[in-house]
């Protein structure tokens, strides 16, 4: 029986000075940067997808067709933080997937990305079909607890508060 993927990876990231602007906090443009960076991390390691290769091999890539991106609360210069990714959506030539950046110990919400990828190829720069092999392994990825609604970002942002503000009070609790 083949291994379970890990459905929602996460990575700790430290915010860098070149990132930030006058006031410490980084970059709202650079935020692309370090969500992208990790969903790259999180396929190699955790999935074996190298995508350079996967391109170079099917002559096929995901390209970037919308962001959604809520900024909630600034990451600072020199702050370690935790970013999660997650395929939320797929069909059998688009993906979305879900990014989120925390606080370091993953209580506070700082940012949730929407990204929206179409599955092109290389050379004509036109959409294609998921080869049968992709498809199988974005269907274990797929994140079914998460209901996607193209229209349904802001609800999404607001329901993730929402948890981690419980999640936040029962620790106090105990």
């Amino acid at each position: 029986m083949a291994a379970k993927l890990l459905q929602t990876p996460e990575t700790t990231y430290r915010i860098h000075f070149q990132d930030c602007d006058m006031l410490g906090h980084l970059n709202n443009a650079r935020y692309l940067d370090y969500f992208l960076n990790a969903r790259e991390d999180h396929t190699t390691e955790h999935y074996a997808l190298n995508l350079g290769q996967l391109a170079q091999e099917q002559g096929a890539g995901w390209v970037i067709t919308k962001h959604q991106i809520a900024y909630l609360r600034p990451a600072n210069h020199g702050e370690t933080v935790r970013i999660r990714t997650q395929l939320i959506n797929f069909d059998n030539s688009n993906l979305v997937v879900e990014m989120q950046m925390l606080s370091e110990d993953g209580s506070r919400l700082k940012s949730v990305l929407w990204s929206e990828m179409a599955f092109v190829r290389v050379a004509s720069a036109t959409r294609t079909d998921h080869t049968d092999e992709l498809m199988d392994m974005l269907d274990k990825l797929d994140v079914e607890d998460v209901s996607y609604d193209p229209d349904g970002f802001d609800e999404r942002v607001k329901s993730l508060r929402k948890k981690l503000k419980r999640d936040r009070a029962g620790r106090d609790d105990e």
